[in-house]
């Protein structure tokens, strides 16, 4: 019994992870998640998503950082890396923010 619940908890933490935005046709999947970790809604604005083997694991908002996760799978690492990725995107937005205001000022 131990070594079937070891074995799928070794697979889930080696198994690929997707990181995308989320689109409008993951509102059920991103209602479903909010409902299991017994969150009041979904995380609001642009919503990072992490997926393991296709099955939605784990988001996280862009916009106030909060996030849900599957409580019946090992999900810190992903929200770990959902952080870690939302950290570069925002430093991406304010690169192109900093070369947009340097290039109306050369203008």
């Amino acid at each position: 019994m131990w070594s079937s619940t070891l074995k799928r908890t070794m697979t889930s933490l080696n198994a690929p992870i997707t990181i995308r935005i989320a689109a409008p046709d993951d509102h059920l999947a991103l209602t479903r998640l909010a409902a299991l970790d017994s969150a009041d809604s979904i995380p609001p604005g642009r919503v990072l998503l992490a997926e393991v083997d296709g099955e939605l694991r784990a988001a996280l908002s862009l916009q106030d950082g909060s996030a849900v996760a599957d409580p019946f799978h090992p999900t810190l690492h992903i929200l770990e890396l959902l952080r870690t990725h939302a950290g570069g995107e925002a430093e991406q937005r304010g690169r192109r923010r900093r070369r947009l205001r340097l290039r109306y000022a050369l203008a």
